[in-house]
């Protein structure tokens, strides 16, 4: 039997590119990809993130580990860093790489989980409230406020840095969401007991 939990895991488990919008609208926006594999080594959910300008994938400007979970009978996904992340860059297209990421190299960044819902087909979740999810961009420090929303085939993302003090916004998305179609699919990499454990 399904679940969202599950369902949310797989819909997640695949690439995207707002190739579309941005050829479309090039001054403003960029054309990014989007990827999320399954790392099988560690706990279920557990899928490697890396978000990159499509002229340079190989140096990705984002790159987590994303793990989704049930918290109180809430669909959560917490966001990790990676401790000198630049030696597991392009891991997205690496499976040696990939295998080589474990518990220890992550680091759970407080404030920065995101509560997820379900919607029509798909999810909706933006950060958790609190203006805890502090980024460092261009020298300053800036709150983050990040929400998507998954649906088949396609997710739009939207992410804006605020000032702590004065909760102007420093950065991010003037024009809209960033929409994204999906070009992969990477749920047949999902563990068999990942599912087991979701349906537990």
């Amino acid at each position: 039997m399904d679940n969202s939990l599950a369902r949310l895991v797989r819909m997640l488990s695949a690439g995207f590119s707002n190739q579309h919008q941005a050829f479309e609208n090039p001054p403003l926006f960029a054309h990014i990809l989007v990827k999320f594999r399954p790392l099988p080594q560690l706990a279920p959910g557990s899928l490697l993130l890396e978000q990159s300008y499509a002229i340079n994938p190989v140096a990705p400007y984002r790159i987590r580990v994303l793990r989704p979970e049930r918290r109180d009978g809430q669909l959560v996904i917490h966001n990790h860093a990676l401790h000198d992340d630049q030696r597991f860059w392009g891991a997205v297209e690496d499976a040696e790489r990939r295998a080589a990421i474990q518990e220890h190299d992550l680091r759970l960044l407080e404030g920065c989980t995101y509560v997820v819902r379900e919607e029509g087909e798909g999810f909706v979740g933006e950060v958790e409230p609190g203006c805890r999810c502090l980024v460092e961009r261009k020298g300053a420090t800036a709150y983050l406020v990040s929400s998507f929303s998954l649906a088949p085939g396609r997710m739009e993302t939207i992410d804006r840095g605020h000032d702590p003090q004065t909760h102007e916004q420093l950065w991010g998305a003037l024009a809209g969401c960033f929409e994204f179609a999906q070009t992969h699919d990477y749920s047949d990499e999902i563990p068999a007991a990942w599912l087991e454990a979701f349906a537990a």
